[in-house]
């Protein structure tokens, strides 16, 4: 089965930082497009920062403090984040198109996970 788990999210004082990591399970070639959303409560849930092949995105409220990457050969992302602020505290998800040996690209979410930022 072919999901996206994610890990490192919790609870961090304003001005701290975290890494959220989502690795790809099961049988994988490659991590194509990806990228982490964030839904707070009553909100909508938004993009984060992604990235396609037309380059990396990073939502407003976010750039040069979040820095998202890739490691090709762990089937993971990440999001670094720093210098973080109450107002990042949302569940984070991580999305991704998956390339499969025999079922061609999906488009998997991972469970999400709780980031709360205290000040």
């Amino acid at each position: 089965q072919v999901q996206l788990v994610e890990s490192g999210g919790g609870l961090v004082q304003a001005g701290g930082s975290l890494r959220l990591s989502c690795a790809a399970s099961g049988s994988i070639v490659s991590i194509n497009a990806f990228g982490w959303y964030r839904q707070a409560p009553g909100k909508q849930r938004e993009l984060v920062a992604g990235r396609t092949s037309d380059g990396i995105k990073y939502a407003d409220s976010v750039k040069g403090r979040f820095v998202i990457s890739r490691d090709n050969a762990k089937n993971t992302v990440y999001l670094q984040m720093s210098s973080l602020k109450p107002e990042d505290t949302a569940v984070y998800y991580c999305n991704a198109d998956l390339l499969t040996p025999f079922s061609g690209t999906l488009n998997r979410w991972g469970q999400g996970m709780q980031v709360t930022v205290s000040s």
